[in-house]
């Protein structure tokens, strides 16, 4: 079987995630929403960290910024940032178990919230609610299964 280097591959995943965080859900569950692009761009940057990096994780935030409606730019620059601390410490957070690479990631996710909320409250006034931190917590219940299922498929397609 002949290595593929899964660009095709990676961008789906990339796609996916892009069309779950759109996807409309109930008012009571959609508080809950994991940061499903932010978690497949954590992901690839700790496998990948040469072929995904910052400049993917600006034009992915942007287009979350189009597709969420949200002020252009605000995701853009909160994903850098995430990727960037992820990208620098890449060969560190490897080593972690699963579930401390959770732990871990559960910390970038509320940095990453953080940042929305500064971002937001400076642009629009927009006051914090605790509600805003439980992406954060499903995104740490979701991390394990969306790490096996990754992982499984970039080493089923040897992407590289």
């Amino acid at each position: 079987m002949r290595r593929s280097n899964g660009l095709g591959f990676i961008y789906l995943s990339l796609l996916v995630a892009l069309l779950l965080t759109v996807m409309p859900m109930p008012q009571q569950v959609k508080l809950f929403r994991p940061d499903w692009a932010l978690l497949v761009v954590m992901y690839w940057t700790l496998a990948l960290p040469g072929r995904v990096n910052i400049l993917t994780a600006f034009v992915l935030g942007f287009l979350t910024d189009v597709l969420v409606g949200t002020v252009l730019g605000v995701n853009a620059l909160a994903f850098s940032v995430v990727t960037f601390i992820v990208a620098v410490n890449h060969l560190k957070i490897r080593n972690f178990s699963v579930i401390q690479q959770a732990l871990l990631l559960g910390l970038f996710l509320a940095l990453y919230h953080l940042l929305l909320f500064w971002l937001s409250h400076f642009l629009t006034g927009v006051y914090f609610l605790p509600a805003y931190l439980w992406p954060v917590l499903t995104g740490m219940l979701v991390w394990p299964w969306l790490f096996w299922l990754l992982r499984r498929y970039r080493r089923r397609f040897k992407i590289q």
